[in-house]
């Protein structure tokens, strides 16, 4: 048990998927996991641990920004023993190849700051993705018929963005789409030698302005919850 989530030693299985919102943690379990355990609702943020295919597996929410999924991937890694983290979210697509219901596999997260920031001071640090889960995932993808993308997004620290020319920026390089949590938990992955993925659905769209209706976001997402756990498991 740590100050932000309330298992005991034992209720957190080594692979974790980390959706942001923790009402969507609970649909997930109730979805897809055998037998899903309530484990932690400290502070509403929820976490099931259950299993698919045999195979233990804890869906724990992370809350919404970088510093609020540093303090739970901090806690699983270093408390639980987590090994394999993969965030399971949505993104707001930056390239016009990039539609609406669109998985995106995050190869590398760009960032302005995160809370490591000041670890690295001056360096500019790159974080990526576990390659392993990143071919896995990609294969289970293809699979599914799922359309897919791979390469790097850029990890916001704020949601009311009011850097235009920043965003420019982003769709002149490449950047497939824009979420808020990733490259922290690229960051912690490789200070601690766990595996980690970020799996996102595009669920709205910077450029042509889409946007998925709320009723039709759980149902889309679920391509992206199969392709996280066939991946942790491949």
């Amino acid at each position: 048990m740590t100050i932000h989530i309330g298992a005991e030693k034992g209720q957190i299985a080594e692979t974790v998927l980390m959706p942001g919102d923790p009402y969507r943690a609970r649909w997930a379990a109730e979805t897809y996991l055998d037998k899903p355990e309530l484990v932690n609702e400290v502070r509403g943020m929820l976490g099931y641990t259950g299993t698919w295919k045999g195979h233990r597996v804890t869906i724990q929410g992370s809350g919404m920004g970088m510093p609020s999924l540093s303090i739970y991937a901090n806690e699983l890694i270093n408390d639980f023993d987590a090994k394999t983290l993969i965030r399971i979210g949505s993104c707001g697509g930056m390239q016009d190849k990039v539609g609406i219901r669109d998985v995106i596999l995050a190869m590398t997260a760009s960032t302005v700051s995160t809370p490591s920031r000041g670890i690295f001071r001056e360096l500019g640090f790159a974080p990526c993705a576990d390659y392993g889960l990143l071919a896995a995932a990609h294969k289970a993808a293809e699979a599914k018929g799922t359309t897919t993308h791979v390469g790097g997004i850029y990890s916001s620290d704020t949601f009311y963005d009011e850097r235009p020319d920043l965003n420019e920026q982003m769709v002149r390089h490449g950047i497939l789409g824009v979420e808020m949590e990733a490259a922290e938990l690229y960051t912690l992955a490789a200070r601690y030698g766990r595996r980690a993925l970020a799996i996102l659905t595009v669920s709205d769209h910077l450029i042509t302005g889409e946007a998925l209706p709320s009723d039709q976001r759980e149902r889309s997402f679920g391509d992206m919850v199969e392709i996280a756990l066939e991946a942790a498991f491949a």
